[in-house]
């Protein structure tokens, strides 16, 4: 007997659910780390947050189960972009239920939530590390778009402040070198004006023409 998957959005009631699949997605990357709180109590107050603010959870449920997840917000059209866009924050399958479709289902329930919103573009952010979803997005027709950097603010403020002190003193050290050329090259120009002066006639100390002596005349 074949099993019914239902997609639907996330009810109260499948919210821990999500949070432990939150939490099988961070432990399904090795690079996992990233993707912030680990706690189930804590994701499920990340989840009740995304939903307040006018998020989206999308569960397939199997049996009663809750087997995998969508979170996805609409972003409006801003600056740089004409059109709204859904942006994927995750997409995971629980390793029991991969390869039966479930993938496929949730992302077309996510295609008709971007055509509801008149979204232009769906935008994926896989659990970085995880090569599976990577290749089943890539088979989709999901192309590279960007990449994401991250930096926690007390190590950028470190750098910053680091970077400001050396470049403050490189910027201290070309002035003193320049101060030094321009000094260099005052003493120079006084010397060659000296020089082209010709020399001084000494005839004007004193007030006067020097006085000539005349050899006394012998007796």
């Amino acid at each position: 007997m074949r099993t019914v998957l239902d997609i639907h959005p996330a009810r109260e009631a499948d919210l821990p659910a999500v949070a432990a699949l939150a939490v099988a997605a961070r432990d399904d990357s090795p690079t996992g780390a990233q993707l912030g709180a680990q706690e189930a109590d804590r994701l499920l107050e990340h989840l009740s947050v995304l939903l307040a603010a006018g998020g989206h959870v999308l569960v397939a449920e199997q049996d009663g189960q809750v087997v995998g997840v969508v979170l996805g917000r609409v972003v409006a059209a801003y600056l740089f972009a004409e059109r709204a866009s859904l942006y994927l924050d995750m997409l995971f399958v629980s390793p029991q239920a991969r390869r039966h479709g479930v993938g496929h289902a949730l992302l077309r329930a996510a295609t008709d939530l971007a055509a509801e919103h008149d979204c232009h573009d769906i935008y994926s952010a896989p659990v970085p590390g995880n090569r599976g979803v990577q290749r089943f997005l890539a088979r989709l027709g999901f192309a590279p778009a960007a990449g994401h950097r991250v930096a926690s603010v007390a190590a950028l403020q470190r750098r910053l402040a680091a970077e400001a002190t050396a470049r403050d003193g490189a910027a201290h050290g070309r002035r003193s070198a320049r101060s030094g050329i321009e000094d260099l090259i005052a003493r120079r120009r006084r010397a060659r004006s000296v020089m082209e002066s010709g020399p001084i006639d000494m005839r004007a100390v004193g007030g006067g023409a020097p006085s000539r002596r005349h050899p006394a005349k012998a007796g």
